[in-house]
Order: C-alpha cells, then sequence, then structure tokens
C-alpha cells in the first residue's frame, strides 16, 4: 500500500495546479500587455527582452507565430516580478486607487495655487526643487484665462507641471528636472 501524505496525489498535485493556475494568469497579463501602444509599453520600464517579445508580437501577423509568441511572452512573464505590471495596467485602466488620489491631490493644489496667492509659498515649501518663476507665471496666466473666460491652457499646464512635481505613490517622477535624490522621498 503507498502512503500519500494527502491522499493520491495530494499536495503534488495541488502545487502542480497552483503554478499552472499562476502560468495561464501571467500569460493573460502579457495578453494585456500586447494590446497596449508602443508609447505606454516603452514608458513601463519592462525588462528589455519582455519589452522586444511583446513588440515583436505587434508585427506578427499569422495565427501560429502569435501563438508562440504569446508562449514565449508568458515565459519570460515567469521571470519578472508581475506585480508593478498589474498595478500600472491599473493605473492605466482606472482601477487604481492610489492613482486616483493622486489625481486629485494634484487638483486640489492646482486650484489652491489658482485661488490664493499665499498656496504658492506652502507648495515650494513642500516642493522646494519646484521653479517659483515658472509657477507664478502658469498660476497668473491661469487666473487670467479665468477670468477671461479663455480656454484653460495655462490651467492644464500647471496640472502638468504639477504631475511632473508630485511623484505619484509607487511610481518614480514623471519628468525630471535637475535633481533625481529626492525620488523616494
Amino acid at each position: 500500500m503507498t502512503d500519500y501524505p494527502n491522499g493520491p496525489g495530494g499536495e503534488e498535485a495541488a502545487s502542480k495546479t497552483q503554478r499552472k493556475k499562476e502560468m495561464d494568469a501571467l500569460q493573460d497579463l502579457g495578453r494585456e500587455l500586447v494590446e497596449l501602444s508602443r508609447d505606454t509599453l516603452k514608458q513601463m520600464n519592462l525588462p528589455e527582452d519582455l519589452l522586444t517579445a511583446v513588440l515583436d508580437y505587434k508585427r506578427f501577423t499569422a495565427n501560429g507565430a502569435l501563438r508562440r509568441q504569446m508562449q514565449y511572452i508568458g515565459k519570460l512573464m515567469r521571470s519578472v516580478d508581475p506585480e508593478p505590471i498589474r498595478q500600472h495596467l491599473a493605473m492605466l485602466k482606472g482601477e487604481s486607487a492610489e492613482h486616483t488620489a493622486w489625481l486629485h491631490l494634484l487638483e486640489r493644489w492646482r486650484d489652491r495655487l489658482v485661488g490664493d496667492d499665499e498656496a504658492l509659498g506652502r507648495f515650494i515649501g513642500d516642493y522646494p526643487e519646484a521653479d517659483p518663476q515658472q509657477l507664478r507665471t502658469l498660476v497668473r496666466n491661469a487666473r487670467k484665462e479665468q477670468q477671461e473666460g479663455r480656454p484653460p491652457k495655462a490651467y492644464r499646464q500647471l496640472f502638468q507641471t504639477l504631475k511632473t512635481l508630485i511623484a505619484e505613490p509607487g511610481q518614480p517622477r514623471i519628468h525630471h528636472k535637475d535633481s533625481d535624490e529626492e525620488d523616494e522621498a
């Protein structure tokens, strides 16, 4: 009589099933990657071989080649930490609560800067790497646009500038001016 610790196939079968589910999930993640634009993929900071494989997939047209390439992408995904990729995809889909909170923070700062003269000093105190002259100009132009009822070009530029200064939680800054030291702050 054979002695099985957890019944016939016990632990081994469960772990094999679990591994199969994990590999399928990684391949599904790879499928999501191939649907993204080239620019988005390049911004994701993927390992070079995975990025190349995903971009190659986009070039192929034959079903067999696409299937083999997807299997290869799945294989490469096994050697990558999938969590940052999942988080980035969730952010792109607008599913990330952290991303939404960050966008609300940017909007609040923009509204404070446009609505209150003293807000600029507080902002510079919180984000010393900011260029006060650039911000002052954008704030002044945004206020003028609002008063004259013009399209909010400077208002939007102010938001984009704030995005470069206030790092999203868990993400590097989008644009680095002169200093990289405070990215992880």
